[in-house]
């Protein structure tokens, strides 16, 4: 690759272009995003459950998730992070970007009215329930190697070695395994740099509900984030449930929130036409 010396001029002008693009961005995007869903989860009708799985701690687990279902994700027994990572069910070298999803709705604070893109432009997840919104799309989960520092002793298990076992069962392997979504992970950028966790953000009982704007396979691992302060290697379950989603209405405030996301919406249709 032959890197290309930009003179003082133009890096001015590209700055000025893209600080004049954000403004746009942020005129659009909502002032103020809904209040966190409320606690304790309401119950989901019987009637459009169609799987619900409970995760052990430093266990994982993967599914098939189709367009118009959604997935909660309940902390049900105590606080524990789950990382996940997806896939377009129909073709899997389309997966989870979470640098695009921060970048083109100018936040890293995901929560209920934001969406989740793909790394081709196309959203993936809405978040249509989120009783948190303490959620990490910055550092990825735990190692082998960063238990093993923080656990020394301990047989632990790790966030990347289940992701690993999961994306084997689904025909892939290491090397598809995108970024990953730490949920129920408060990790923030601190001022002076570098990241910190704000466990106050994060409370017993949370959960998130996301609704699949695709056909998609779905990895999920339930290990400690590697920044959470406990130093005791005790994970809780999750209830995982998959069930059918209300169809959107035609304000549906994660497809009208953000130019971004509007895009996102066309690019979906496309696939689909």
């Amino acid at each position: 690759m032959m890197h290309v010396r930009r003179s003082p001029v133009e890096i001015a002008a590209n700055r000025a272009r893209y600080e004049e693009h954000q403004k746009k961005g942020l005129e659009f995007a909502p002032k103020a995003l809904p209040d966190p869903s409320p606690l304790p989860a309401p119950a989901i009708a019987a009637a459009a459950v169609i799987h619900q799985e409970t995760v052990p701690g430093g266990w994982y687990w993967s599914t098939k998730l189709l367009c118009g279902e959604a997935i909660r994700i309940d902390q049900a027994e105590g606080n524990s992070t789950v990382a996940l990572v997806a896939w377009n069910a129909a073709d899997t070298s389309e997966r989870i970007n979470l640098v695009d999803t921060a970048k083109v709705q100018w936040t890293t604070a995901l929560g209920k009215g934001r969406v989740i893109f793909s790394d081709m432009g196309r959203v993936m997840f809405s978040i249509i329930e989120d009783s948190s919104g303490a959620h990490d799309c910055l550092m990825g989960g735990s190692t082998a190697a960063s238990n093993a520092a923080k656990y020394p002793g301990e047989k632990t298990r790790n966030t990347r070695d289940n992701l690993i076992l999961a994306a084997v069962k689904l025909g892939l392997d290491r090397r598809d395994i995108p970024g990953i979504l730490s949920l129920f992970a408060p990790v923030r950028l601190a001022e002076a740099g570098g990241f910190g966790w704000h466990g106050k953000r994060s409370k017993g009982g949370d959960y998130v509900e996301l609704r699949a704007e695709m056909d998609m396979l779905v990895g999920f691992s339930n290990c400690p984030h590697p920044l959470d302060p406990d130093l005791t290697y005790q994970p809780r379950p999750v209830v995982i449930t998959r069930y059918k989603a209300p169809v959107p209405a035609a304000d549906d405030l994660c497809r009208t929130a953000t130019a971004e996301a509007l895009r996102g919406f066309e690019n979906n249709a496309l696939m689909q036409a």
